[in-house]
């Protein structure tokens, strides 16, 4: 079966595009999620009231470097989640292409393709996306490596908040939807000005371009998506060490559970905690992504193609011997 280069070289840079944006914005991601995780109830109440009090507790307790906890397991996600994703995207975008005989997708289509790939990314980066949560959610210099995260407990465990996350494809279904259809628009105009040939490199969008349209669509994705989101964040949080203290037995998170205790505590606000941060972390985070994609789309075109070129080489000589 012959390799897809178009859908291969979409993956590798969205997948360099999730590393670089990921790692920069780290820090934020940790003071979000930490803020986001934060349930109160009678017997503990909140220990954040601001998003930076998670960052004053961290300068407190001279632990600022635990606000990287996790980087690695959340990089080694995001790069698989991304290739997966971007890679799906394309492919399926590309399969519909073909057997519908179109020359573009709608915005039905677009979000169906979008939420096939998004679930096939969340079948397999589930278990990554919980650790990750439990590692940003410890407590400062107690977070524990990937593999003790993962084996602890049952292996069901590794899954929790499934159900909800296949949910959530919507939020990159919306997005990467809006994204491409804008993108479509403009890249359309301008192609109509020029000629182009079958082995041309993909059309990109310039920098800006390509931030300013990743922050409006992945703003509009976030503000419809954000309650499940928050109930998500909650479900794979690490329990704090007082709430251990005070258990005589684990109770399973559920979704029902989680949506009446921030309703029964927090009131229909509750939904919305955080929201802003989750904003400007993902807006920030989505537009960075796209933008180094669209950049280094082109060079990863060219190294697809000397790729293809070696392999057909390849194939030649041992045909040939």
């Amino acid at each position: 079966m012959a390799l897809d280069f178009e859908s291969l070289t979409e993956a590798t840079s969205g997948a360099i595009g999730a590393l670089v944006s990921t790692t920069i914005l780290y820090p934020l991601d940790t003071c979000k999620t930490k803020f986001q995780a934060e349930a109160p109830s009678p017997d503990h109440p909140p220990r954040y009231r601001y998003l930076s009090d998670v960052l004053w507790e961290a300068m407190r307790k001279r632990q600022i470097l635990s606000l990287y906890q996790g980087l690695g397991t959340k990089n080694l996600q995001s790069v698989i989640q991304q290739f997966i994703y971007f890679y799906g995207y394309s492919f399926f975008k590309r399969l519909y292409l073909k057997k519908s005989n179109s020359k573009s997708m709608g915005t039905s289509a677009n979000l169906i393709v979008a939420a096939v790939a998004g679930a096939c990314t969340v079948l397999v980066t589930q278990p990554l996306d919980t650790a990750s949560s439990k590692m940003q959610t410890s407590d400062f210099g107690k977070s524990k490596g990937l593999w003790t995260t993962l084996t602890e407990g049952n292996w069901s465990d590794a899954f929790d908040g499934l159900g909800i996350s296949l949910l959530l494809t919507a939020n990159p279904s919306i997005q990467y939807t809006v994204f491409d259809q804008l993108k479509n628009k403009l890249l359309t105009r301008r192609l109509s000005t020029k000629n182009t040939i079958s082995e041309s490199s993909p059309q990109a969008l310039s920098a800006s371009t390509a931030f300013l349209l990743g922050a409006l669509s992945k703003t509009i994705a976030t503000v419809l998506t954000y309650p499940a989101i928050r109930c998500k964040v909650v479900i794979q949080a690490a329990e704090r060490e007082e709430e251990k203290a005070t258990q005589t037995r684990k109770t399973r998170k559920t979704v029902s559970g989680v949506f009446y205790n921030i309703w029964k505590h927090e009131g229909i606000l509750g939904y919305f905690k955080g929201i802003e941060a989750q904003i400007l972390k993902t807006v920030l985070s989505s537009a960075l992504l796209l933008m180094i994609k669209e950049k280094i789309t082109k060079s990863t075109w060219v190294l697809m193609l000397a790729l293809r070129k070696s392999l057909f080489l390849s194939a030649a000589k041992l045909k040939s011997a």
